[in-house]
């Protein structure tokens, strides 16, 4: 049966005709049109926001060159045939040049354009000069958050707020924030695999910065016995500390004070089990004590710590170590600067250790008086040789004056003769 030509019209034909197909293409216009006025203002904000970043870096100058240690070889080297790498004055005597910073600002602006504030800081791509093994962007933790904040807060910040590059002049740091970590945030505990988002906070001038030394320590001791550790502190304000224990660990930023750290220092002394390799760090130390007494400043002085004992024979390593108010060591102007700590070797031995030397140095006396009754027995057999050298001498004194007379008396009988005879012939 053939199919009829003619074909019944459809319902839903009449809705979707002549005024009402005009309306719809009209609102399909309005709205293309809409969505390119959107990206076209969004196009030309970030365009803006970049002109205004690549200007930016027009300003950036070069740092000053840091002092540099006076006997180190210069530059980068390899030692141990070619192992292991070398970086004089931790890399502080290479510093680039106005427009190598310049250069490095623009690149990472055009990498990063458009991308707000939150996608560059936290990894959406690595910094311009990043190598391989350290651009952030790259590891797994760099890329998907640093592309979701960018994405999310790009639209919003990228169009007010010029990208600004990161610290460290286009290196290509790993990080510089939390965000990017799969670890759990620190909150002040002694928890490890935490992520500590603590700022570093305040640095002062290199002439201000904290330094520590121990100045008097025995060289030995016995077991169980109690010593004193003699430590002067210079530039530490030591009235700052927050106990680890109650939340107070990794939580505040180094704060100054007249330029100078407030914190405090520590002591310590652990049992060596090796002195030809690194320790284990897990073990509890024998000792542990941080001083804040609220003295201390910018001229040196002695703070006594007064150590109970020490638990077993062997050599024991006593350290000192100035802390800010969150327990670090304090930040420093220059990289090559040696941090504010000192460390000696204390020898424990039993207590039987006195007596074994008293008995050494009785035996020492000994033999010195045994060497002294020598010395006496030679001097006296050299006095008797003096003596007999006296007594040959005198025989050879007598000798010569029995000859002489001898020799007197044959020369006066001569004398004698001679006149006689002399009478005669007269």
């Amino acid at each position: 049966m053939r199919r009829s030509k003619y074909r019944r019209e459809s319902s839903s034909s009449k809705w979707f005709s002549g005024r009402r197909r005009i309306i719809a293409a009209v609102a399909t216009l309005v709205a293309f049109g809409g969505i390119v006025t959107v990206t076209q203002v969004s196009d030309a904000s970030t365009r803006r926001s970049t002109q205004r970043a690549l200007a930016a870096c027009n300003n950036i100058q070069a740092p000053k060159s840091s002092k540099l240690s006076t006997e180190t070889k210069r530059g980068t080297y390899k030692t141990n045939k070619g192992r292991t790498t070398q970086h004089a004055d931790d890399g502080a005597g290479s510093v680039p040049t106005t427009e190598q910073m310049r250069s490095r600002c623009r690149q990472w602006v055009m990498q990063n354009a458009g991308k707000g504030n939150n996608g560059g800081n936290t990894g959406g791509n690595a910094s311009p000069g990043a190598s391989p093994d350290t651009a952030a962007g790259e590891g797994q933790n760099g890329g998907q958050p640093g592309g979701n904040n960018g994405g999310n807060n790009g639209g919003n910040n990228g169009g007010n707020n010029p990208p600004q590059p990161p610290p460290g002049a286009g290196l290509g740091i790993l990080t510089n924030t939390c965000e990017t970590s799969d670890l759990a945030p620190h909150d002040g505990f002694q928890i490890g695999n935490r992520c500590v988002s603590t700022e570093f906070g305040e640095v002062g001038a290199a002439a201000n910065n904290p330094s520590l030394l121990i100045t008097e320590a025995p060289e030995q001791v016995n077991v169980g016995e109690a010593f004193t550790i003699q430590v002067s502190t210079r530039n530490l304000i030591r009235d700052r500390f927050l106990a680890a224990g109650q939340g107070g660990y990794y939580v505040e930023s180094s704060v100054l004070q007249g330029g100078l750290v407030r914190g405090h220092f520590h002591s310590a002394c652990r049992m060596l089990a090796s002195t030809d390799e690194a320790p284990d760090p897990a073990p509890v130390p024998a000792f542990f004590v941080a001083t804040e007494d609220r003295r201390g400043g910018a001229a040196p002085d002695q703070v006594t710590i007064n150590v109970t004992g020490l638990p077993e024979e062997g050599t024991a390593q006593c350290a000192s170590w100035a802390g800010d108010g969150s327990h670090r060591i304090p930040m420093m102007e220059r990289a090559n600067q040696t941090p504010a700590f000192d460390a000696v070797r204390i020898q424990v031995g039993g207590g039987g250790n006195n007596d074994d030397e008293g008995q050494g140095n009785q035996g020492d006396q000994g033999g010195d008086q045994g060497d002294q009754a020598g010395d006496q027995g030679n001097q006296g057999g050299d006095q008797g040789d003096q003596a007999g050298d006296q007594g040959d001498q005198g025989g050879d004194q007598g000798q010569n004056e029995q000859a002489g007379d001898e020799q007197a008396e044959g020369d006066n009988g001569q004398q004698q003769g001679g006149q006689q005879q002399g009478g005669r012939q007269r």
